[in-house]
């Protein structure tokens, strides 16, 4: 009966060491992953910055854009008037 008894107690240590080890070595690795995810998040940030940089528009560039709409339309408009003298349609 001491031998049951001893492989019940090696199996109970050798189980308790492994669950030991495993919350070390989960510590381990979410202490890696944090650091591989803080720096990521830096890159990501600027990339993402960037990325917000090129989609928005600033107010200079709004502006110089509906200056071109303006002029772009009324250059359509005089070559309307233009065909229409003509009698053609626009």
């Amino acid at each position: 009966m001491t031998q049951p008894l001893r492989r019940a107690a090696a199996l109970s240590a050798l189980l308790a060491g492994s669950l030991m080890l495993q919350g070390c070595l989960v510590g381990a690795v979410v202490g890696t992953a944090g650091a591989v995810v803080g720096g990521a998040a830096k890159a990501t940030g600027a990339v993402v910055g960037a990325g917000v940089d090129a989609v928005t528009t600033s107010d200079e560039e709004t502006r110089a854009r509906r200056e071109r709409e303006q002029r772009d339309y009324e250059r359509e408009q005089r070559r309307c008037e233009e065909r229409q003298r003509q009698g053609r349609p626009c």
